[in-house]
């Protein structure tokens, strides 16, 4: 957007998270016009604690959220809580209450969501003994009897990793056939197999107390079980606008965050399935950076052609 344009912002940002915040933040400290738009829905909303933040380290997401937001609006950001329902080209965001805004740039954050295996228990302790990133809830369950419940490739990676933490790991196979290779690899670092359809968890004291098989048994007490979801970016605002994808559907960006669609910018997880809350962050305000030198490199050019008469 240009100083002498009637757009309503410089910048929206679609998606209140880490990433959405932090660039709102550099472009509200730029004295930019930036509003962020949210919906409310936070991929993190189950986790208790947030780790792996420098500095930030075991602070609960949703006050992670409100400091970020209390610092965009400090420098003059907008927050607005609702839905976004269209987005056109130009850039016009309309919103689940009708109300509309305009922009001449736009940053997607809206992230992923997670698609659970459908098996009892696991989106029930979903967040809290039943986990995804060993980065995140690994040193939390260390030294403690472990589970994987394995539904692709990832789980045995997952599995691998999650050993670091334990002596005592066990991978359900579940629905997936493991080859030769990771058999070895598995058995050789001491992670068990049990082989037979996983039936459910089970849960006593509100907690993760072991895994029931489809044939009766009940193996060993898990205190937590890792799983590994499908992973869905939320896209479709950005499918409306032409972005290009990758083959599992995750924005496709440049190193500063540019999609292929002009004025279009993306960050976290919507790009990056495995951005956690720093990396989001941090790819967010280095989006924030090329956006600010966009819009300075326009201005530049209107004012040189100005100039010259």
């Amino acid at each position: 957007m240009t100083e002498t344009d009637h757009s309503d912002r410089d910048v929206l940002v679609l998606g209140g998270g880490a990433a959405g915040l932090s660039a709102a933040l550099l472009l509200a400290r730029a004295r930019l016009r930036v509003t962020v738009i949210d919906g409310g829905q936070p991929r993190n909303a189950p986790a208790a604690h947030m780790h792996g933040f420098l500095t930030q380290d075991g602070l609960p997401p949703a006050e992670l959220v409100e400091v970020g937001r209390a610092e965009v609006t400090r420098y003059g950001g907008e927050l607005v809580d609702e839905l976004v329902e269209a987005v056109r080209p130009g850039f016009r965001v309309r919103m689940a209450d009708g109300s509309e805004l305009t922009a001449g740039r736009l940053l997607v954050t809206t992230g992923m969501r997670d698609e659970l295996p459908e098996v009892p228990g696991v989106a029930e302790r979903w967040g809290r003994d039943v986990v995804q990133c060993p980065y995140c809830h690994g040193y939390e369950v260390r030294d403690q009897p472990l589970g994987v419940l394995a539904t692709s490739p990832g789980s045995v990676h997952q599995a691998l990793l999650v050993r670091g933490w334990s002596d005592d790991v066990v991978l359900f196979e579940h629905t997936y056939r493991l080859a030769d290779t990771e058999r070895a690899e598995l058995t050789a670092r001491g992670v068990r197999l049990v082989p037979g359809e996983v039936a459910e968890l089970v849960i006593g004291g509100d907690a993760v107390q072991g895994v029931r098989l489809t044939d009766g048994t009940t193996t060993e007490k898990c205190s937590a079980v890792f799983v590994t979801p499908k992973f869905v970016p939320s896209t479709g605002m950005a499918d409306a606008l032409g972005c290009d994808t990758d083959e599992r559907g995750f924005i496709t960006v440049d190193a500063n965050g540019a999609t292929s669609t002009p004025g279009v910018w993306a960050a976290g997880n919507v790009v990056n399935s495995r951005a956690q809350v720093i990396v989001a962050a941090g790819a967010g305000t280095a989006a924030a950076m090329a956006i600010h030198g966009d819009i300075t490199k326009e201005r530049t050019r209107l004012a040189v052609e100005a100039y010259r008469g």
